[in-house]
């Protein structure tokens, strides 16, 4: 089991409370906190990029607008966008970093105005030769966050858009695992046959804004891994386990998947938070991962007395308020 974020973070402080300006300085702040809380894959915290697009700003065809990129002319991919920020990463940390893009999806309907659907694909052969030249570089893991999926629904349209997309993403593409991240809210009216069109190797979702999400969960096969985006953004700095627990567990179960191809995550960004919530909410997330982990005996005393239906659930065997344990025949 293991904890990640899906999304970014705040900008660090220092010991003054200032927060650090250069951006060098700030990811490896991120990348220490992250180690520290015990999660893996680490992320850079998208600290170098100032909206959600920004990491795919140097794409030929996008361009400053007053509310973030805009697209100017068909995107195309001329060099690495994102590969020296993922290098300079991994030369400061020692654990697994993982690095974000956009999905195309989102990316065609938010800046593909007079043709979405061609944006799209646009975007999506553009993708994935960074996914490539990432790839060359060394990288392992790459995410690809959707932030629209919740819109597609049951519109045939909409359905045959995002497939094709992603279907042309990841055409040719070998030997890095690629995540899908649905976040913002509940994409199951796509149906998994749609979310999972393509050959992603895992799937991590937001249960927070989008707890349908979960239908997609019991529906992707066991081969696949699993991140329960758990961990509300605005959770109280001292958010218990319980609630994440219960989602490891659950997950872990679903078309026999097991522990092993499940991992805890933040339900998107947490960028609104200031840097000490950030730390407090990421230590608490790395507790639960390791806690997830351990034998009963040694989880129960960590679970708000008052939690005993999640804590119930948490270990795998949810009982309803009000219905008594099942009690085991006495010997004759």
């Amino acid at each position: 089991m293991f904890g990640t974020l899906l999304g970014g973070l705040p900008r660090p402080v220092g010991p003054d409370g200032v927060p650090i300006v250069d951006d060098d300085a700030a990811v490896v702040m991120a990348l220490e906190a992250q180690t520290t809380a015990g999660l893996e894959p680490l992320t850079d915290g998208r600290l170098r990029w100032r909206g959600p697009f920004d990491s795919i700003s140097g794409l030929d065809g996008m361009a400053p607008g007053p509310a973030g990129m805009r697209l100017v002319a068909a995107p195309r991919w001329q060099s690495p966008l994102t590969v020296s920020a993922w290098r300079f990463a991994i030369e400061h940390t020692d654990g697994f970093v993982t690095q974000a893009l956009p999905g195309p999806y989102t990316l065609g309907r938010r800046l593909g105005a007079s043709n979405p659907g061609a944006a799209a694909n646009a975007f999506a052969d553009a993708l994935g030769r960074e996914i490539r030249a990432l790839a060359d570089a060394g990288c392992a893991l790459v995410t690809i966050e959707e932030r629209d999926a919740h819109l597609i629904g049951e519109d045939p349209v909409e359905r045959a858009r995002f497939v094709e997309a992603h279907t042309r993403l990841l055409a040719g593409l070998d030997g890095i695992h690629v995540s899908l991240s649905i976040v913002g809210g509940s994409a199951d009216g796509a149906g998994i046959a749609t979310i999972l069109a393509a050959p992603y190797a895992s799937l991590a979702v937001d249960l927070i804004a989008g707890p349908d999400n979960w239908r997609l969960v019991t529906a992707t096969p066991g081969d696949r891994g699993i991140v329960c985006g758990a961990l509300a953004p605005t959770a109280p700095r001292d958010e218990g386990p319980e609630l994440l627990l219960w989602a490891a567990a659950y997950a872990a179960s679903s078309s026999s998947r097991g522990r092993d191809r499940v991992g805890l995550g933040t339900a998107g960004g947490l960028e609104g938070r200031t840097w000490a919530d950030a730390v407090a909410l990421m230590s608490g997330l790395g507790k639960a991962a390791r806690l997830a982990e351990r034998p009963l005996a040694e989880v129960a005393p960590h679970l708000a007395p008052g939690a005993l239906d999640l804590r119930s659930a948490a270990l795998g065997r949810y009982i309803p308020p009000g219905r008594p344990k099942r009690r085991t025949a006495p010997r004759p």
